[in-house]
């Protein structure tokens, strides 16, 4: 005697008006470096949520090369070596921009470690690079100025301290998503990296 047939696995109900089809996710847009250095701007809560997960290493590498040229370029040293010697200002801008480089995943890599410390569970690369984005994308501003402007006017000083705070939210969103940590733990994650740029970068003599 043969055994009964398999009994088929039941299948879905047919899609109705009050119970229609189950759709596949939609796939995540790419985020490009307009939307993603723009968007931190105007809609930096979205932009951060969009970016979740994702590493940023292209945008981060391109905005610390154009911060460190400026920087550099506005430092009247700079300009009195390139007067005497173009070669040797060639190689001055070279080497600062190896360390603004450097200097940028040190403060991404900090601020990742430190969050994995506090217990968050986020990636590496993703919060690095989007850290070093968020980073410079604030500090833009105040480059701009102070390149045309002494430090010490009252004007520059009011975009340096506006700038870092909200580049400092914009950290303490970004390690609060990236790892799922508490707010108060997110802002330790990056208050030592953050005031020492404010020192060192931002309150530093540009002369």
């Amino acid at each position: 005697m043969s055994a009964p047939p398999p009994t088929p696995p039941p299948q879905p109900p047919p899609p109705t008006l009050l119970q229609p089809a189950p759709r596949e996710p939609a796939p995540r847009r790419r985020l490009w470096w307009h939307r993603l250095i723009f968007g931190l701007w105007y809609r930096p809560v979205e932009v951060l949520d969009e970016a979740r997960d994702r590493s940023a290493w292209s945008a981060a590498i391109m905005l610390s090369l154009v911060s460190g040229a400026i920087g550099v370029l506005s430092v009247d040293a700079f300009h009195a070596q390139w007067a005497v010697d173009r070669t040797a200002g060639l190689q001055l801008i070279g080497l600062a921009e190896v360390g603004v480089l450097v200097a940028s995943f040190v403060l991404g890599a900090v601020a990742h470690a430190i969050a994995r410390t506090l217990g968050g569970i986020g990636r590496f690369a993703p919060t690095a690079s989007l850290f070093i984005v968020l980073f410079w994308v604030t500090d833009l501003p105040r480059l701009a100025i102070a390149a045309w402007l002494p430090t010490d006017a009252t004007f520059v000083q009011a975009a340096t301290w506006t700038t870092w705070g909200f580049g400092y939210v914009l950290a303490i969103l970004l390690i609060r998503g990236q790892h799922h940590l508490s707010t108060w733990k997110s802002a330790a994650a990056v208050s030592v990296q953050m005031l020492a740029a404010l020192a060192l970068l931002r309150l530093g003599p540009v002369s």
